[in-house]
């Protein structure tokens, strides 16, 4: 049974599904909203406040990836992005908007229900953590911002990070030093530590590498482990 306390907002233009979903998530007991459209989801954000979106890709207007990435540049709110595709290529994109997990249409109501108390779980602990993060960490001669997320290179200019870039930097630079696997980097890097992002983490990896790496084909910094996932190699200061 959900805490009355977690507000869940579902954002679809379908009428049957969000009927559908609104009356099994109320009979769990989550407080849950509806909108047909960023504009209508947005006035419910003004009123309320929301801990959970479950975020349609095709509605009118802005589509979903859109608002995944306004959303997450805003706020440490949880995010499920539902659609009826299923392409690796859409699953990368919500990775970089910065969803917590993809599920596909159609998809089981007990599904759904597990993935939502998952991601309002981490959605918790992404809060309580922020309390007491530095404000920006520096690591050989470039400065990440944990508050503007900017990433400024070591000769002055700001090199730019996709959301889901970002995130993955920023849990390297939390964790440096320590070996991570894919499973744990989708955790700390904001999604669902296993499932359809599961090798996305590679893709990330390899952009970051481009972007940080002198050679990005001998990486110095983010290390492969062979068999365990990756490693950060530098050593970071925090302000």
């Amino acid at each position: 049974m959900g805490k009355t306390a977690d507000h869940i907002i579902i954002v679809d233009d379908q009428p049957e599904i969000c009927e559908l979903v609104y009356d099994y998530l109320t009979g769990e007991g989550y407080r849950v909203s509806t909108a047909s459209d960023g504009q209508s989801m947005r006035r419910v954000m003004q009123q309320y406040e929301v801990d959970l979106v479950l975020l349609d890709i095709m509605l009118p207007g802005d589509d979903g990836l859109s608002l995944a990435r306004q959303l997450r540049a805003e706020s440490d709110i949880g995010i499920i992005i539902l659609t009826g595709r299923g392409e690796t290529v859409d699953r990368i994109i919500g990775l970089e908007m910065g969803a917590d997990d993809y599920l596909p249409k159609p998809f089981h109501l007990r599904e759904l229900l597990a993935r939502v108390k998952s991601v309002l779980r981490r959605a918790s602990a992404r809060h309580e953590s922020t309390k007491v993060q530095p404000q920006a960490a520096t690591f050989n001669g470039w400065k990440l911002d944990l508050t503007s997320r900017e990433l400024i290179a070591p000769s002055g200019e700001e090199v730019r990070l996709t959301t889901g870039e970002f995130d993955l930097l920023a849990a390297f630079v939390g964790n440096a030093n320590q070996v991570l696997s894919r499973d744990r980097l989708l955790d700390l890097a904001r999604n669902r530590a296993s499932g359809p992002f599961d090798r996305t983490i590679d893709v990330q990896v390899g952009r970051l590498r481009k972007k940080l790496e002198d050679d990005p084909q001998n990486p110095s910094l983010i290390k492969t482990v062979r068999g365990s996932g990756y490693i950060f190699t530098a050593a970071v200061d925090a302000a």
